[in-house]
């Protein structure tokens, strides 16, 4: 790891112990560091930082730690390393701000779908009623969508991540980089298109099943490019 710029290699170290430490401990880790919406019981201030260091599963820190791995090095040196990491955290804040800005519109629009009484019930007991897992019992989908609201964390690098690659396709749009899967080459700025059009669609479409959190790719990607606007580092050769 000696090639890496300092920032990165700390960063990765950092993320990778959090996930040993969940994997290791005899307590949930990942419950309690993860981010949850707001309005949930479980919701608690440092979440919003330390969400950034958990990960679900081996498949999910290894990408994000990969990007982090290939790209961070040409950003951070680029930047310097204190420009570096204002990105990365920043675009790690502006992942869990859009994120959270969705869910709230979903929030209201949920309570005009709900009785009063379903609501407090919801908030004071929905937390057991989601820990039973798919066989617990909800009146509608009204009702099961609103407690998965408030109970469903998130958790990741990748909104960090995403701010990382767009930054670097934003300076070096033409820099070829070769993908893992299928393994052929790609110009940083049609991969990052690529990346953002399909954070949108499944954004937006909602897909039954899709557990990734795209409005936070997506504000991670947000806070990237207009960082990088904003320093004047666009295009460089």
């Amino acid at each position: 790891m000696r090639n890496l710029s300092p920032a990165v290699k700390h960063l990765i170290i950092i993320n990778v112990l959090f996930f040993l430490a969940t994997a290791m401990l005899p307590f949930d880790l990942r419950s309690l560091f993860a981010v949850y919406f707001p309005m949930s019981s479980e919701f608690k201030p440092f979440q919003i930082i330390t969400s950034m260091f958990m990960h679900a599963d081996v498949m999910h820190l290894g990408f994000n730690m990969l990007s982090l791995f290939f790209l961070g090095p040409y950003v951070e040196r680029s930047l310097g390393t204190n420009r570096f990491l204002i990105l990365y955290f920043l675009a790690g804040f502006a992942a869990t701000f859009l994120n959270t800005a969705v869910n709230y519109f979903s929030y209201v629009e949920l309570s005009g779908l709900l009785p009063p009484e379903a609501i407090d019930y919801l908030l004071e007991k929905g937390r057991s009623l989601f820990l039973q897992g798919p066989n617990a019992h909800y009146p509608d989908i009204h009702h099961f969508e609103f407690n998965l609201l408030l109970n469903q964390s998130t958790l990741g690098a990748s909104g960090a991540v995403y701010g990382v690659l767009i930054a670097f396709a934003t300076m070096y749009p033409n820099m070829k980089l070769m993908l893992l899967i299928p393994p052929i080459p790609i110009k940083a700025k049609y991969l990052a298109i690529g990346l953002i059009i399909y954070d949108l669609v499944f954004g937006i479409g909602s897909f039954q099943g899709d557990k990734v959190a795209h409005f936070a790719h997506l504000g991670g990607a947000i806070a990237g490019f207009l960082l990088i606007i904003y320093w004047n580092m666009a295009r460089l050769r």
